[in-house]
């Protein structure tokens, strides 16, 4: 456990850049939403999924911890496994933190009408519509899986190479697509649908956690072998 610690806290060396990444990305969506919004009239109400833009910093940030940061710490003597866990558990801390920044966020963003111009950017429906501590869990929910999923791309990549990586993509869209031919066989989408209808927000970050396990057990699985 003292090693994962230390592996998280190595992360953070020049960490400004760690703490700001996601922020500056999220930032600049923000300021492109207002303009939008001030040369279209607002949303008047409506609402906005350039939240989306922190998710994607995460896993960008879950694939560069591991391409940059692993081939150092084999060098230093660190094992796979330990480097693995210390970065997760950087990654839950993050998540934490951001999740509840974009909490709080969302508090100011309904205390002021929307920026005041009815903008609801950090209140997606279905997905963060809900109470702050809700908000707070699926938030973090969602930025730890895109952590983990990012890092299970950088170890695959660090395996197997571009081609490698290529494949692993390659791989969930045929696994996508399989399922969407699937469902559309069997005439399913409808009761896929209602599924997700009658889902609850909970329901939603349950089946969220549990996918952040698999693509854990996945990247914990693939990074044993990894050389550099």
């Amino acid at each position: 456990m003292t090693t994962w610690i230390k592996v998280a806290r190595a992360q953070l060396v020049g960490g400004f850049s760690t703490f700001a990444y996601p922020w500056i990305i999220l930032g600049l969506n923000f300021i492109i939403a207002n303009v939008v919004n001030a040369a279209t009239g607002g949303p008047k109400n409506g609402h906005s999924g350039e939240v989306a833009a922190i998710y994607a910093a995460f896993l960008a940030m879950g694939v560069l911890s591991v391409v940059r940061g692993l081939p150092f710490g084999l060098a230093i003597g660190i094992s796979r496994r330990s480097y693995f866990m210390g970065v997760t558990i950087l990654a839950l801390a993050l998540s934490v933190v951001d999740g509840l920044l974009l909490t709080l966020l969302q508090g100011l963003e309904s205390a002021t009408n929307g920026w005041g111009d009815g903008l609801h950017f950090f209140r997606v429906p279905y997905i963060l519509p809900g109470p702050w501590y809700l908000t707070w869990l699926t938030s973090f929910v969602l930025l730890a899986v895109c952590f983990v999923w990012g890092m299970w791309f950088g170890i695959v990549f660090k395996r197997w190479n571009l081609f490698g990586l290529m494949t692993f993509i390659i791989i969930q869209v045929l696994a996508l697509s399989a399922g969407i031919a699937i469902a559309t066989t069997a005439h399913a989408w409808t009761s896929i649908g209602h599924f997700f209808e009658t889902l609850s927000v909970t329901g939603l970050t349950g089946l969220l956690a549990v996918l952040g396990l698999f693509l854990f057990a996945g990247g914990l699985a693939t990074i044993r072998r990894v050389t550099v």
